[in-house]
């Protein structure tokens, strides 16, 4: 489980085609300074096992099926990525509970600079939307946000002048693809709503709203 406070850009070395997926290898004096084979680490918040560490370069293996619902396929020799070790139990929480398991993409269709920081306008689907709430969470490219605001196929956020120095968000550039991942919890509420049982002759919440005429059928 990572926090998505990204605690390095690292460099990507080198991009291989391997087997179905492909072979990454990234740069980050961080990552390596006390992870081992097996470690989990965030990539531009997807959770990825490291194969190998050398120096201060480590290796992980991007499956076909990770490589189709994320960016990390689009990486390229030189590319910066926001990294992020997996979270220690003994740590403060600072973000929010960020899996790493990205649901979709977005599309950068704004960005608004000024001396505070920077606006960004974040286009996705009806299936990523339809977890984002204003005030609520978001994690693009590894790094826990705040929605400002959300429309039907939008939402904003203000990254403030602290976050784009620490990560890649100041690189960004208006019809950049990012890796977006919802608020599990929003998820967890949405299935107990639909199919939990919560009354002893096991009609879940959902049924009970509807049959209350609360919502309607």
């Amino acid at each position: 489980m990572f926090t998505g406070i990204v605690e390095d850009r690292g460099i990507v070395s080198s991009v291989r085609k391997k087997g179905s997926g492909i072979e990454l290898r990234v740069n980050s004096a961080i990552v390596t300074m006390d992870s081992k084979r097996g470690d989990s680490v965030s990539i531009n918040g997807a959770c990825q096992t490291i194969e190998e560490i050398s120096g201060a370069e480590f290796s992980v293996f991007v499956s076909s099926v990770t490589a189709s619902v994320t960016t990390l396929s689009s990486f390229k020799a030189g590319s910066k990525v926001n990294l992020e070790r997996a979270m220690r139990i003994d740590s403060r929480f600072g973000g929010h509970i960020v899996q790493g398991h990205v649901d979709g993409t977005g599309v950068i269709r704004e960005i608004r600079k000024d001396p505070s920081g920077a606006h960004f306008r974040i286009s996705s689907k009806a299936d990523i939307m339809r977890y984002i709430i204003n005030k609520g969470s978001v994690c693009v490219n590894g790094i826990s946000l705040t929605v400002v605001l959300t429309e039907s196929d939008y939402f904003d956020l203000y990254i403030i002048p602290e976050t784009l120095r620490a990560t890649t968000a100041d690189d960004w550039v208006p019809g950049e693809e990012v890796n977006i991942e919802c608020d599990v919890l929003a998820k967890y509420v949405e299935k107990l709503f639909r199919t939990g049982k919560i009354t002893d002759n096991g009609r879940g919440l959902e049924s009970i709203l509807k049959d209350e005429g609360y919502i309607s059928r």
